[in-house]
């Protein structure tokens, strides 16, 4: 069983950055795709970002694109999500998440409890 556990989500002002943390507890950490997700008030969870296992290959939404950048520590077992250039658009409970088959679209099998994410205008 893989336990994914977020932190660095706040309250910030429009304009702001924020650095998301996904801290993974396996030993195989390389052997999965990581994404991250987000839900915000009343809408369906959304994917945001994913890093693929092999080489790294990142993926986003277009709505992020340019402003959020996903990485990964395989040393640390840690995916980041580097948010800048905030807006209220953004405010969401973000969700860190682990997959091993599939395509960066999913499935994934793990998901952490997630962090809150709100930016003031």
């Amino acid at each position: 069983q893989v336990q994914l556990v977020e932190s660095g989500g706040g309250s910030v002002q429009a304009g702001d950055s924020l650095r998301l943390s996904c801290a993974a507890s396996t030993r195989t950490f390389g052997l999965y795709r990581m994404g991250w997700f987000r839900q915000a008030p009343g809408k369906e969870r959304e994917f945001v970002a994913a890093i693929s296992r092999a080489d790294d290959t990142t993926h986003y939404t277009d709505s992020v694109k340019g402003r959020f950048t996903i990485s990964r520590d395989k040393a640390k077992n840690t995916v980041y999500l580097q948010m800048n250039s905030l807006n209220a658009d953004d405010t969401a409970v973000y969700y860190c998440a682990a997959g091993m088959l599939g395509s960066w679209r999913g499935p994934y099998e793990h998901w952490g409890q997630g962090t809150q994410v709100t930016v003031s205008a």
